[in-house]
């Protein structure tokens, strides 16, 4: 009788315990499908809350790791990708043979930039499916931007042998071949990837810059008008259309297609700039009134523009110099002194421009800003005389002074220094 009685207990126990593991996988079940219903309401809160539910129920689970860091790294935030990248490490661990969680995990820690240790994620996915060519072009982007051209190119013939309709891949073999030095094999995969892509601009991109290096003009341009075409409303790729049309002495054809675009983006300063700089050099180029008035009507138009840059307005003022307006001119560089980034030449000239007008302090001022922009030490000697110079001329002994011995410190024989120091008894 009792050994009847402790058997009815221990199945009784069985019972309970099948039936509490019964019940608790039909929780599990149910806080997946509640966090897999949250997030497509895009209740990213509610899912990780549901999906941390279902790990606690099965803490050896790896689907609920993977779509709590799914979700994690929808939010995006630092903090979001970090967690992100524990939950996909884990679920990796969890089940060694899943491919997902370690792709998963590449594309984390490569928004972290974490080059190194998503270059090891996607090797680990490569190690189990070596025949996926979406993983080899994304284990050869880490590889490069970790700054492995090489085995970023092995990655990539792989990839392009798996798949050679992969467009992107031969954009970024163009450009690791480029990087290398291989122009002719980087040339064709650039030619590859938009001969597959007739949009991708970053390919087109290259292969412009590339063709522009091999002298090969009119193939360039042809890029840069197809550029202009696919990226519409960037002023940017007009202005580079024109100046090529410009680089082949075809004047016309760059003003017409300043022109072309003006007609879409009206008082665009980028292109009132390049325009003014077409008819400037033209101007130069043959003395003619006309074109230099056209070029100041231009540059005064891209000059007014309270976001005006500093460059634009350095080229205004060499058009109004080229007119012997030099108030004008002055009036603009000092304006181009003060907009950062500020364009170094538009000091050398400010400073020429002020010093013309006897303006020494405003000269001396540009100069030293100069100066302190400036990695230049080739003409350091002649400049700090130059600023000495002018220093003396507004009084200013002791920055004269201090510019003279670093001046002589550059190049000790400098005749207009030694005889500077020699009149302040240095």
């Amino acid at each position: 009788m009792i050994a009847v009685l402790a058997f009815l207990a221990l199945a009784g126990a069985g019972g309970t315990l099948a039936y509490q593991t019964a019940a608790r996988q039909r929780e599990y079940r149910l806080q997946l499908a509640r966090g897999d219903a949250a997030l497509r309401d895009d209740q990213t809160f509610a899912a990780i809350e549901a999906y941390s539910g279902a790990i606690v129920l099965r803490p050896d689970s790896m689907l609920a790791y993977l779509r709590r860091g799914e979700t994690y790294r929808r939010r995006a935030d630092r903090g979001d990708l970090d967690a992100a990248a524990r939950d996909f490490r884990k679920a990796a661990s969890l089940d060694p043979s899943a491919t997902r969680p370690l792709e998963e995990l590449g594309d984390v820690l490569y928004q972290l930039q974490r080059f190194d240790r998503a270059v090891d994620a996607y090797e680990r996915f490569a190690a189990l499916d070596d025949r996926s060519a979406r993983i080899n072009y994304k284990l050869a982007v880490a590889r490069y931007r970790n700054g492995q051209a090489d085995a970023a190119i092995a990655a990539l013939n792989q990839a392009v042998r798996l798949d050679d309709r992969l467009a992107d891949a031969y954009y970024v073999l163009g450009v690791c071949l480029r990087q290398k030095g291989r122009r002719a094999d980087a040339l064709k995969a650039l030619e590859k990837a938009v001969a597959l892509s007739p949009a991708l601009i970053p390919a087109r991109d290259e292969l412009a810059e590339m063709y522009g290096e091999l002298d090969r003009r009119a193939d360039q341009l042809e890029q840069l008008q197809l550029l202009a075409g696919l990226d519409r409303d960037r002023a940017e790729r007009h202005v580079a259309v024109a100046f090529a049309h410009a680089r082949a002495g075809h004047r016309d054809a760059a003003v017409l297609a300043i022109r072309n675009a003006l007609d879409r983006m009206r008082d665009d300063p980028v292109l009132y700039r390049a325009l003014g700089q077409i008819w400037l050099e033209s101007a130069q180029a043959r003395v003619d009134r006309v074109d230099l008035k056209k070029a100041r009507e231009a540059l005064d138009h891209a000059a007014a523009n309270p976001a005006a840059t500093s460059e634009a307005l350095a080229l205004a003022a060499s058009a109004a110099l080229e007119d012997g307006d030099l108030d004008v001119a002055e009036r603009a560089l000092k304006r181009a002194a003060t907009r950062f980034p500020i364009d170094a030449a538009a000091l050398l000239l400010y400073a020429t421009v002020a010093e013309r007008q006897n303006h020494p302090d405003d000269a001396r001022r540009a100069l030293i800003q100069y100066s302190a922009l400036t990695a230049r030490d080739s003409d350091l000697p002649a400049r700090a005389s130059r600023i000495a110079v002018l220093s003396l001329r507004v009084g200013d002994v002791a920055t004269a002074a201090a510019w003279i011995r670093r001046g002589l410190q550059r190049d000790p024989q400098h005749a207009q220094l030694v005889a500077l120091a020699r009149r302040l008894g240095i």
